[in-house]
């Protein structure tokens, strides 16, 4: 192999350059989803949704953001990733428009569903292309403009859509993200120069696909459904668990023998990545299930409006923010990550711990502190975990070890927020039930106004609390505090077991190549073993007469005489 062909490396203005639509790109993902989030209490409200849509609109984009990540990991590592991002970013924020239109609410978590499969694209490929243009060790360096990025699209996205649902009409929120899709396409097809080369041919593992997508589209189903459609033990519960269970093996089966597994099962053999897997799989609960229910404990326990729980999660935010730029500058000039990775766990267990005591009226200091706690862990961890697998990951299979991270993290918050929503629903039918008495005694002394409360607590669809005159409004501002509280129980065990998994991960030093230069410089390794053998071979076959001149390590010549026997 020739130097010519190794990769330029990349000067600090060509980066930027390059990195411009990929934020972009970044950018508009982030906001098409912050932009709802607060809303979306009075969305699935209008819409005549009740608590498990409310969980299934969240969980459909997060279901298929899951199963399609290593999808488009896959694909990365076998077409041009460019083309790639950009198919990625028409299919969301077309599905995000689509959204917008939604007139009930299974045809708005179908859009969602769609939406997430764009979603899927841009969270796997995203980290995929920075690999290939900045190394693990520089990542830091950039980490202020990630921060940025995230910084208005997660402070700001959210405020917007508040105000926008309280002054407008929330279906205005799913066209944000339109002007700058079209402006990150246009950018990205003229800013970011990578390498469209690929040596192998395709294959794509369809039946991996399918067998993936029912194993975890039954198990969800199930966690949404038991317990209120059926019960947990029925004979629902078997069929769907057993199938659930059925599908995993045989894909398991499928991956083993496929020429281009979806997932390759031989990426679990190293410690690096199965134990970032585990840690994965925590830290999506704390990131999705914590922010979806925390919207909903600003507006349902506090009686916050949009914008005001827009900006009462705030604290959150910046900690992640934060968190995740200061340890990306502390990891580029010391080189150094298994502690930060450690502090950010044991900063994830101890939010997760204290947001499960939250009250209807804890004092909101304490709730700021707990969720910038919780945001920190997250920002500690998050981005770190697909670093050192992509540190260690053969530039081969960059794109299945980064998606396949990434996917973990996305199934585990599906999951996560699945299994919450499931807790809330049962706790909140509990509450109610148990609390009939007290509450029907605080709707008497409304009097008339009584007959309107009752008729929409008793509607099935989510109240606007902050509506509800007192005081059956502290009732079930209390009641909702409750099963949030309980919700959030489930991510403590999760949690402990990430700050375990990352206990154990090897403490390897990071590279300062990028996935290209890696790549040429396996190639060239693997270019000279083949010459060195080639000369062996020849070696072995010249004359054993006369004088073969080799030469030393430190490039002198040195003479072997061999007498030639006759």
């Amino acid at each position: 192999m020739s130097t010519d062909s190794a990769p330029i490396k990349m000067t600090h203005r060509q980066v930027l350059e390059a990195l411009t639509g990929l934020l972009l790109g970044m950018f508009v993902s982030m906001i098409a989803t912050t932009v709802v989030s607060t809303s979306m209490p009075v969305i699935v409200h209008d819409l005549g949704g009740d608590q498990s849509a409310y969980t299934w609109v969240i969980t459909a984009t997060l279901l298929t953001t899951a199963i399609s990540t290593p999808i488009w990991g896959k694909l990365a590592d076998l077409f041009n990733r460019k083309l790639l991002i950009q198919l990625a970013i028409v299919i969301f924020v077309g599905a995000t428009a689509a959204a917008g239109f939604a007139q009930d609410t299974n045809t708005l978590i179908a859009f969602r569903a769609i939406q997430g499969i764009g979603g899927g694209g841009l969270a796997a490929l995203s980290q995929v292309i920075m690999a290939d243009i900045i190394s693990p060790r520089e990542r830091g360096r950039y980490m202020g403009l990630f921060g940025a990025v995230m910084a208005v699209a997660t402070v700001g996205g959210p405020l917007l859509g508040g105000w926008i649902t309280d002054t407008a009409n929330w279906r205005w929120n799913f066209f944000v993200a339109l002007p700058f899709a079209v402006a990150a396409l246009i950018i990205l097809q003229k800013t970011l120069h990578i390498s469209t080369e690929r040596t192998r041919k395709a294959s794509i593992d369809y039946v991996g696909i399918v067998l993936l997508s029912a194993a975890v589209s039954l198990i969800l189903i199930w966690i949404t459904n038991a317990g209120s459609t059926f019960e947990w033990w029925s004979t629902e519960t078997v069929l769907m668990v057993g199938g659930a269970i059925v599908a995993a093996i045989a894909f398991i089966i499928v991956e083993l023998k496929v020429r281009e597994p979806l997932i390759p099962l031989t990426l679990f053999r190293g410690r690096t990545f199965t134990l970032s897997v585990i840690a994965s799989i925590s830290i999506g609960v704390a990131m999705f299930g914590t922010s979806v229910y925390l919207a909903q404990y600003m507006q349902l326990s506090r009686g916050a409006t949009p914008t005001e729980a827009g900006l009462m999660t705030l604290p959150m935010m910046a900690g992640l923010l934060i968190s995740s730029m200061v340890v990306g500058q502390l990891v580029t000039r010391f080189g150094k990550w298994k502690g930060y990775l450690i502090l950010g766990a044991v900063l994830l267990t101890a939010g997760s711990t204290l947001l499960s005591t939250l009250h209807y009226d804890t004092n909101f200091v304490l709730v700021s502190v707990y969720m910038f706690l919780m945001g920190a862990g997250v920002g500690m961890t998050m981005q770190n975990l697909v670093l050192i697998v992509q540190n260690v990951a053969k530039p081969t299979e960059m794109g299945v070890a980064s998606s396949g991270v990434t996917f973990f993290r996305s199934l585990g918050g599906t999951v996560g927020v699945s299994v919450m929503g499931a807790v809330l629903a049962n706790s909140l039918t509990g509450l109610f039930t148990d609390g009939k008495e007290r509450l029907g005694a605080a709707i008497a002394q409304l009097g008339e106004k009584g007959a309107d409360v009752a008729a929409q607590l008793t509607s099935g669809t989510l109240p606007e609390v902050r509506l509800i005159p007192e005081p059956v409004r502290s009732i079930v501002e209390d009641f909702y505090a409750q099963a949030i509280s309980h919700a959030f129980l489930i991510g403590i065990p999760l949690a402990v077991i990430s700050l375990i998994a990352i206990l154990f991960l090897p403490n390897r030093p990071l590279t300062t190549m990028t996935t290209s230069e890696r790549a040429s410089a396996d190639a060239a390794a693997e270019n000279a073993g083949e010459t060195a053998i080639s000369n062996s071979v020849a070696l072995a076959g010249a004359p054993t007469t006369g004088t073969v001149t080799v030469t030393d390590g430190r490039g002198g010549e040195a003479g072997a005489a061999s007498d030639a026997r006759r």
